[in-house]
């Protein structure tokens, strides 16, 4: 009797009582922990190699005048004072706020002046459009050098030379290399969206504000980042344009440390190693805290090439 109800049971439901297949899974092979091993440690060896001039440059500004190219990494003693000091020997607080005035301006007039030119490009339909594109980005080729005499030149004629509207203002006519992110980023955005809005009444200055820059964010915070990097520590332009001790940004202040004997006295290295840290650190916090946004800005800005 149990035999049948058995046998009516396995009927019923199919497998019941049949030996199961048993699914072993292996771990990774021999081959493959070696690949990790090699993949980490050459990950970690770059890593060294990259961090290791940040960490130099750390001791360095805490070190004494005359230790600070010793072949050790930690100086005799650790001097604090060496930041103090840099706020004495020259007017640090007046070229921090000129970097930051500066910056920012650059940042926000270069990020919204390429996004109006690269909404142009992407949304608008006329005739030779890839070709003016193609001198946009022919620009590109320029070497910096040959720009600065002639935009030294228009800066003096009218009599802006010897102030901080030249280390900004320029940007307010976009980059290449910015309009070109931006316009690949506005081509993923359906092009129905626009045409939506368009029909509900918006005009084109408020298609480009209401509904290309949000979703277009992340690449504005990319290039707001790139940019800003950019003019932070741009030594270049302070050098060609100001004059005036007063008006040096931080970059062009860490160079008069060390060149001129009326700021910095003599060549104070430990001085400039402490000015770098300053300078430095404000752009590693700035990555960290915006990162996701870079991240997301540069693996998307790629896609799309209608």
């Amino acid at each position: 009797m149990a035999t049948s109800e058995q046998d009516i049971e396995r009927s019923l439901i199919p497998d019941v009582g049949a030996p199961q297949d048993v699914v072993r899974t292996e771990g990774p092979g021999v081959g493959s922990i070696v690949e990790r091993v090699v993949f980490f440690v050459a990950l970690l060896g770059a890593t060294v190699l990259f961090v290791y001039p940040m960490i130099w440059l750390a001791f360095a500004s805490l070190k004494p005048a005359d230790e600070v190219f010793a072949s050790g990494l930690i100086g005799s003693e650790i001097r604090w004072a060496n930041y103090t000091r840099l706020f004495e020997v020259a007017p640090f607080l007046t070229w921090a706020r000129n970097s930051v005035i500066v910056t920012f301006l650059a940042a926000t007039a270069v990020t919204f002046s390429s996004a109006l030119v690269a909404f142009a490009f992407a949304y608008f339909r006329f005739p030779y459009r890839k070709q003016l594109f193609g001198l946009v980005l022919a620009t590109m080729m320029l070497p910096g050098a040959v720009l600065m005499i002639p935009q030294f030149l228009i800066w003096d004629s009218v009599g802006l030379t010897n102030t901080l509207y030249p280390l900004w203002a320029g940007r307010l006519f976009g980059s290449a290399f910015y309009i070109f992110m931006l316009r690949q980023f506005f081509l993923t955005v359906p092009r129905e969206l626009f045409e939506a809005a368009h029909v509900d009444g918006a005009s084109y200055p408020r298609m480009w504000w209401s509904v290309a820059l949000p979703l277009t964010r992340s690449a504005l915070i990319v290039v707001f980042l790139f940019e800003l990097k950019v003019a932070w520590t741009d030594l270049v332009e302070p050098l060609i344009f100001l004059r005036d001790v007063e008006l040096f940004t931080l970059p062009r202040g860490l160079k008069a440390i060390v060149d001129n004997p009326s700021i910095g006295l003599e060549q104070r290295w430990e001085l400039l190693a402490a000015g770098g840290m300053i300078v430095t650190v404000p752009m590693i916090i700035l990555f960290f805290l915006f990162q996701r946004h870079f991240k997301q800005g540069i693996a998307t800005t790629g896609f799309g090439g209608r």
